[in-house]
Protein backbone atom coordinates (compact mmCIF):
# COMPACT_ATOMS: atom_id res chain seq x y z
CA UNK A 1 0.00 0.00 0.00
CA UNK A 2 1.35 3.52 -0.27
CA UNK A 3 2.46 5.21 2.65
CA UNK A 4 -0.11 6.94 4.98
CA UNK A 5 -0.32 10.83 4.63
CA UNK A 6 1.73 11.04 7.79
CA UNK A 7 4.40 9.21 6.22
CA UNK A 8 4.69 10.80 3.32
CA UNK A 9 7.77 12.83 2.11
CA UNK A 10 8.07 16.71 1.79
CA UNK A 11 9.60 16.77 -1.73
CA UNK A 12 9.21 20.63 -3.61
CA UNK A 13 10.77 22.01 -6.87
CA UNK A 14 10.42 25.32 -8.16
CA UNK A 15 8.03 23.19 -11.61
CA UNK A 16 6.40 20.68 -8.85
CA UNK A 17 2.67 22.06 -9.08
CA UNK A 18 -0.26 21.13 -6.98
CA UNK A 19 -1.76 17.74 -6.00
CA UNK A 20 -3.73 16.11 -8.34
CA UNK A 21 -4.49 12.95 -6.45
CA UNK A 22 -3.19 12.43 -3.45
CA UNK A 23 -1.69 9.35 -1.51
CA UNK A 24 -5.25 8.28 -0.10
CA UNK A 25 -7.04 8.27 -3.31
CA UNK A 26 -4.59 6.48 -4.87
CA UNK A 27 -4.71 3.77 -2.10
CA UNK A 28 -8.75 3.56 -2.50
CA UNK A 29 -8.32 3.29 -6.10
CA UNK A 30 -5.42 0.71 -6.35
CA UNK A 31 -7.90 -1.18 -3.75
CA UNK A 32 -11.16 -0.68 -5.62
CA UNK A 33 -9.59 -1.72 -9.51
CA UNK A 34 -7.54 -4.93 -6.62
CA UNK A 35 -11.27 -6.45 -5.84
CA UNK A 36 -12.34 -5.81 -9.29
CA UNK A 37 -9.60 -7.91 -10.69
CA UNK A 38 -9.62 -10.17 -7.77
CA UNK A 39 -13.56 -11.20 -8.76
CA UNK A 40 -13.09 -11.29 -12.53
CA UNK A 41 -10.30 -13.96 -11.88
CA UNK A 42 -11.09 -15.97 -9.09
CA UNK A 43 -9.44 -18.91 -9.67
CA UNK A 44 -5.72 -17.39 -9.97
CA UNK A 45 -3.47 -18.80 -12.80
CA UNK A 46 -3.58 -14.53 -13.58
CA UNK A 47 0.10 -13.39 -15.09
CA UNK A 48 -0.01 -9.97 -14.12
CA UNK A 49 2.89 -7.92 -16.74
CA UNK A 50 3.78 -4.23 -15.81
CA UNK A 51 5.46 -2.09 -17.96
CA UNK A 52 8.37 -0.33 -16.86
CA UNK A 53 9.33 1.69 -15.28
CA UNK A 54 6.77 3.66 -14.66
CA UNK A 55 4.98 1.33 -13.58
CA UNK A 56 6.16 -0.56 -10.64
CA UNK A 57 4.63 1.86 -7.83
CA UNK A 58 1.26 0.72 -9.23
CA UNK A 59 2.02 -2.46 -9.80
CA UNK A 60 3.47 -2.92 -6.29
CA UNK A 61 0.72 -2.15 -4.84
CA UNK A 62 -2.21 -3.31 -6.93
CA UNK A 63 -0.33 -6.83 -6.89
CA UNK A 64 0.04 -6.78 -3.03
CA UNK A 65 -3.42 -5.97 -2.82
CA UNK A 66 -4.90 -8.96 -5.19
CA UNK A 67 -7.07 -11.95 -3.46
CA UNK A 68 -5.84 -14.28 -5.73
CA UNK A 69 -3.04 -15.90 -6.82
CA UNK A 70 -1.10 -14.16 -9.77
CA UNK A 71 2.27 -14.78 -11.46
CA UNK A 72 4.07 -11.03 -11.99
CA UNK A 73 6.41 -10.75 -14.75
CA UNK A 74 7.70 -7.01 -17.21
CA UNK A 75 8.04 -5.83 -20.33
CA UNK A 76 9.77 -2.70 -21.29
CA UNK A 77 9.90 -0.98 -23.91
CA UNK A 78 11.93 1.88 -26.05
CA UNK A 79 9.96 4.55 -27.74
CA UNK A 80 11.27 6.42 -31.17
CA UNK A 81 10.49 9.82 -31.61
CA UNK A 82 6.95 11.45 -30.99
CA UNK A 83 3.84 9.82 -31.95
CA UNK A 84 3.14 12.27 -34.47
CA UNK A 85 6.16 11.57 -36.38
CA UNK A 86 7.07 8.17 -35.92
CA UNK A 87 3.63 6.79 -35.52
CA UNK A 88 4.35 5.68 -32.12
CA UNK A 89 7.28 3.33 -33.60
CA UNK A 90 8.24 1.08 -30.39
CA UNK A 91 10.74 -2.16 -29.66
CA UNK A 92 10.56 -4.53 -26.80
CA UNK A 93 13.67 -3.93 -25.08
CA UNK A 94 12.48 -6.60 -22.10
CA UNK A 95 10.15 -9.43 -22.75
CA UNK A 96 7.15 -11.58 -20.86
CA UNK A 97 9.77 -14.48 -19.38
CA UNK A 98 6.54 -16.38 -18.06
CA UNK A 99 4.53 -18.86 -20.06
CA UNK A 100 1.07 -17.25 -21.07
CA UNK A 101 -0.41 -19.34 -23.73
CA UNK A 102 -3.85 -20.48 -22.36
CA UNK A 103 -3.37 -18.41 -19.23
CA UNK A 104 -5.34 -14.98 -18.33
CA UNK A 105 -3.25 -12.04 -18.72
CA UNK A 106 -3.42 -8.15 -17.30
CA UNK A 107 -0.99 -6.22 -18.49
CA UNK A 108 -1.08 -2.82 -16.38
CA UNK A 109 0.59 0.49 -17.15
CA UNK A 110 0.73 3.70 -15.43
CA UNK A 111 -0.84 5.67 -17.80
CA UNK A 112 -2.28 5.25 -21.52
CA UNK A 113 -2.58 8.51 -23.52
CA UNK A 114 -2.41 7.94 -27.19
CA UNK A 115 -2.78 3.94 -27.17
CA UNK A 116 0.03 3.11 -29.48
CA UNK A 117 2.30 1.33 -26.10
CA UNK A 118 -0.33 -1.01 -25.07
CA UNK A 119 -1.42 -1.28 -28.85
CA UNK A 120 2.22 -2.98 -29.52
CA UNK A 121 2.36 -4.72 -26.87
CA UNK A 122 -1.03 -6.48 -27.57
CA UNK A 123 -0.10 -7.13 -30.56
CA UNK A 124 3.53 -8.96 -29.72
CA UNK A 125 1.57 -10.69 -26.46
CA UNK A 126 -2.08 -12.15 -28.77
CA UNK A 127 0.14 -14.89 -30.79
CA UNK A 128 1.57 -15.83 -27.65
CA UNK A 129 -2.23 -17.48 -27.85
CA UNK A 130 -3.08 -16.27 -23.77
CA UNK A 131 -6.72 -17.12 -22.56
CA UNK A 132 -7.55 -13.24 -22.91
CA UNK A 133 -5.71 -9.99 -22.01
CA UNK A 134 -6.79 -7.16 -20.01
CA UNK A 135 -5.59 -3.97 -19.30
CA UNK A 136 -5.31 -2.08 -16.31
CA UNK A 137 -4.26 1.48 -16.39
CA UNK A 138 -3.96 3.85 -13.21
CA UNK A 139 -4.59 6.75 -15.02
CA UNK A 140 -5.96 6.93 -18.69
CA UNK A 141 -6.80 10.34 -21.23
CA UNK A 142 -9.03 9.12 -23.57
CA UNK A 143 -9.30 12.28 -25.55
CA UNK A 144 -5.70 11.79 -26.54
CA UNK A 145 -6.24 8.72 -27.91
CA UNK A 146 -4.69 7.79 -31.80
CA UNK A 147 -6.05 3.79 -31.40
CA UNK A 148 -8.70 2.56 -29.77
CA UNK A 149 -7.66 0.31 -26.93
CA UNK A 150 -9.83 -1.45 -24.56
CA UNK A 151 -9.30 -0.86 -20.72
CA UNK A 152 -10.68 -3.15 -18.51
CA UNK A 153 -9.92 -1.68 -15.64
CA UNK A 154 -9.10 1.93 -14.93
CA UNK A 155 -7.93 3.93 -12.10
CA UNK A 156 -8.28 7.68 -13.00
CA UNK A 157 -9.22 10.30 -15.64
CA UNK A 158 -5.81 12.54 -15.76
CA UNK A 159 -6.13 16.03 -16.44
CA UNK A 160 -4.14 17.48 -19.43
CA UNK A 161 -1.89 18.55 -17.10
CA UNK A 162 2.13 16.65 -17.31
CA UNK A 163 1.59 14.57 -14.14
CA UNK A 164 4.49 13.48 -12.06
CA UNK A 165 4.67 11.28 -8.75
CA UNK A 166 3.32 7.54 -8.15
CA UNK A 167 5.99 6.69 -10.98
CA UNK A 168 5.48 9.38 -13.39
CA UNK A 169 8.41 11.39 -13.68
CA UNK A 170 9.78 14.45 -15.47
CA UNK A 171 13.57 14.17 -16.46
CA UNK A 172 14.16 12.04 -14.10
CA UNK A 173 12.71 13.47 -10.51
CA UNK A 174 9.63 12.70 -9.24
CA UNK A 175 9.07 8.90 -9.49
CA UNK A 176 8.94 8.78 -6.33
CA UNK A 177 6.30 10.51 -5.12
CA UNK A 178 2.99 8.80 -3.02
CA UNK A 179 1.13 11.30 -4.59
CA UNK A 180 0.57 12.40 -8.35
CA UNK A 181 1.14 16.43 -9.20
CA UNK A 182 1.21 18.56 -11.62
CA UNK A 183 4.38 19.63 -13.29
CA UNK A 184 4.14 23.47 -12.72
CA UNK A 185 6.40 24.26 -15.52
CA UNK A 186 8.25 22.99 -18.80
CA UNK A 187 7.30 21.07 -21.95
CA UNK A 188 3.41 19.65 -21.23
CA UNK A 189 4.00 16.83 -24.16
CA UNK A 190 2.58 13.71 -21.89
CA UNK A 191 4.12 10.69 -24.16
CA UNK A 192 2.30 7.24 -24.25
Amino acid sequence: MPPTPSAQPSVDGPDLGPTVFDSDQIRVSVARLAAEISADYPDGNLVVVGILPGVVFFLADLVRSLSVPAELDMMAITRFGPPEETGGEVRIQRDVEVGIRGRPVLLVEDIVDTGLTVHHLMGALIPRQPASIKIAALLERPDRRLIRVPLAYTGFRAPEDFLVGYGLQHQGRYRQLPYIAQLASGDLHTGP
